[in-house]
C-alpha cells in the first residue's frame, strides 16, 4: 500500500516538474533569439505556466499523500530513497502552500518584463529607467518573504535566502562572510604592496569570437560536458539552464578585446551543466534527481572555472591549442606569462571578471544591499549611491557608471534575491571537495597536465551529483569531506596560487 501512494506521489510531482521544464524552454528563448517585441507576449506565457505549475504542485492531494508517507516504514531510513523525496517533497509543498497563487503569476510577469528592460538599461547605463522595475520586484519579494516567513529572532531575507540555500539563515551566512573577509584583506593587501606584476595586456589583445568559441566548445569538451545533451549560445548575461534529461543549454558572451571573459564564463557554465547533466535520469522530477542547493551548484561551476581551468598544468594541456587559435596574441608569450596574466589580481568592477581574491568581496557588497533593500533600509532609488560607496570603500576604486556598477547583474532583474550568497558559498564548497577528491585520486594537476579530466569527474558525480537532495548542503560537506563548511581549503588554496605567482 505505501508503495502504491509513493508512485503516486511521484506521478504528481513529476508533472509539476515537467511544466516547469517547458517555462525553462521559454525563459532559455527569450534570453537568446527571441525577438525584444515578443517580450510582453512572452512574460504573460511565462505567468500563466508559473501559475499552473504552482497550482499542480500545490494540489491537496499531495498534502493528503504526504500525511499518508509520513509515518510509513517508507520514512524508516532517513536516507533511503523513498524517504529522501518524501522528506524535500514535503518541504518544498510546504513553502509553496503558503505562497498566493497570484503572487507567484505576478512575480513571473514582472521579472520576464523586468529583464528585458534591464538589458535595455545596462546598454544605456541608465538606472532610472530600471528603477520603477526593482521597485516592483522588492515589493513583489518582500511580500514572498513575509508569506513564506522565517524563524524567530531572524529577517525577511532568511525567507529568500532559503529556497536557494536551504536552512542557511542570513546571520550565519554573515559569521562566514565576515571570517572570509578577515583572511582574503590581508592577502589582497600583500598582493598590492608586492613586486611581480603580471601583464594585463597580454589578455587584452585582439581575440577573433569566432576562435573563442572554438576553443571554448572544446575545452568544455575536454573537461566533460556532453554537447550530444547540450549547446552553447550567445546571451546578455551567461547562464546554464537544465531541462531534464538530455537537454542542458549553455550560453556566454564573447568580447573580442578580452580573452577571460568567455573563456572562464564557458568553464563556469559547463561546470553547472556537468552537474546537471550529472543528476540521475531515473529520478527526474523528483528530489533525488534534483540538485542540493545553489551554494553546491555553485561549487561545481567555480571549481572547473577557477581550481581547473585558471591552474598552470590546465594551460599546459591547452596553451598550444590557444596560441594555435590566436596566433597574434599569444605566439610570442610563454606560459608562465600567460598563467600569470589569467590569475592577475587587481581590483575590478565587474563581478564575473574579478579574479578569485577581490571576487568574494563582490558577493558580500550585493548580499548586504540586497538584506538592505528587502528590510526597507535602502530604498531601490537609492542603490546607485549605496553601490558606489561601499565599491569605493572596499575596492578603492568608482564605477564611471551604472553599466559597470549596480546594473551589471540580472539576478534582481529576474527576481533572484537571495542568490548571491551562494556565489561565495560555492568558492569554499568548491575548495572542500577538491581537497577531497585530491585526497582520495591523487595529484590532480599531473592529470590536468595530460588532459585527463575525467577522473575528477567521475568523483564529483559519485560523490555529489548522483546523491541529489539526499543530504543538506551542510551534511553533504560533512559526509564527503569529512568536515564542517570552513574558509580555511580556500584560503590554503588562494594562497598556494597567488603568494608563489606574487612573490610574497
Amino acid at each position: 500500500m505505501p508503495q502504491s501512494l509513493y508512485q503516486q506521489l511521484l506521478t504528481l510531482v513529476r508533472k509539476s516538474a515537467l511544466l516547469g521544464s517547458c517555462g525553462s524552454v521559454l525563459s532559455w528563448d527569450r534570453e537568446t533569439y527571441m525577438p525584444t517585441g515578443g517580450n510582453e507576449h512572452r512574460a504573460n506565457q511565462l505567468s500563466l505556466l508559473a501559475g499552473v505549475a504552482h497550482e499542480w504542485s500545490t494540489l491537496p492531494k499531495i498534502g493528503e499523500l504526504l500525511d499518508q508517507l509520513g509515518d510509513s516504514e517508507l520514512t524508516d531510513a532517513a536516507d533511503s530513497d523513498t524517504a529522501v523525496n518524501i522528506r524535500e517533497i514535503r518541504r518544498t509543498y510546504d513553502r509553496s502552500r503558503k505562497l498566493p497563487q497570484r503572487l507567484v503569476e505576478e512575480i513571473s510577469r514582472v521579472t520576464a518584463l523586468a529583464q528585458h528592460h534591464w538589458a535595455e538599461a545596462r546598454s544605456n547605463s541608465d538606472f532610472r529607467a530600471f528603477a520603477p522595475w526593482l521597485e516592483q520586484i522588492i515589493t513583489l519579494k518582500r511580500e514572498e518573504a513575509a508569506a513564506v516567513g522565517f524563524a524567530e529572532g531572524g529577517e525577511p531575507y532568511d525567507a529568500l535566502l532559503d529556497e536557494y540555500e536551504p536552512g542557511a539563515s542570513s546571520a550565519d551566512v554573515a559569521a562566514v562572510f565576515d571570517a572570509l573577509r578577515q583572511e582574503v584583506v590581508p592577502l589582497l593587501d600583500a598582493i598590492k604592496g608586492a613586486r611581480n606584476v603580471p601583464s594585463r595586456a597580454l589578455l587584452s589583445q585582439h581575440f577573433p569570437a569566432a576562435q573563442q568559441a572554438m576553443l571554448g566548445r572544446e575545452a568544455a569538451a575536454a573537461i566533460g560536458f556532453d554537447f550530444r545533451k547540450g549547446r552553447l549560445d550567445v546571451t546578455t548575461h551567461p547562464f546554464c539552464s537544465g531541462f531534464g534529461p538530455g537537454d542542458c543549454r549553455l550560453t556566454t558572451r564573447y568580447d573580442e578585446s578580452f580573452f577571460s571573459s568567455a573563456f572562464f564564463g564557458t568553464l563556469h557554465e559547463s561546470g553547472h551543466g556537468m552537474y546537471e547533466q550529472g543528476l540521475r535520469e531515473d529520478a527526474f522530477g523528483t528530489p533525488l534527481g534534483s540538485s542540493v542547493s545553489l551554494g553546491i551548484h555553485e561549487s561545481q561551476s567555480r571549481m572547473w572555472e577557477n581550481l581547473v581551468g585558471r591552474s598552470r598544468a590546465f594551460w599546459q594541456h591547452f596553451y598550444p591549442r590557444a596560441q594555435q587559435l590566436f596566433p597574434d596574441a599569444l605566439s610570442s608569450s610563454s606560459l608562465d606569462d600567460f598563467h600569470f596574466a589569467i590569475n592577475a589580481v587587481s581590483p575590478s568592477f565587474i563581478r564575473v571578471e574579478a579574479d578569485e581574491v577581490t571576487y568574494n568581496l563582490h558577493i558580500m557588497l550585493r548580499f548586504d544591499l540586497e538584506r538592505d533593500l528587502i528590510s526597507g533600509k535602502l530604498k531601490p532609488n537609492d542603490v546607485p549611491e549605496a553601490w558606489n560607496s561601499r565599491f569605493t570603500s572596499d575596492f578603492g576604486i568608482t564605477p564611471a557608471n551604472d553599466t559597470e556598477g549596480c546594473l551589471q547583474d540580472i539576478h534582481w532583474s529576474a527576481g533572484l534575491l537571495g542568490y548571491f550568497p551562494t556565489y561565495a558559498l560555492g568558492n569554499m564548497y568548491a575548495s572542500q571537495f577538491y581537497a577531497a577528491a585530491e585526497a582520495e585520486l591523487g595529484d590532480l594537476q599531473q592529470m590536468f597536465a595530460k588532459g585527463e579530466f575525467m577522473p575528477l569527474l567521475d568523483w564529483l558525480r559519485e560523490h555529489i551529483h548522483y546523491h541529489g537532495q539526499r543530504f543538506t548542503a551542510s551534511r553533504l560537506v560533512e559526509v564527503v569531506t569529512g568536515m564542517s563548511l570552513s574558509n580555511k581549503p580556500l584560503m590554503q588554496q588562494l594562497n598556494a596560487r597567488f603568494r608563489p605567482l606574487y612573490g610574497i
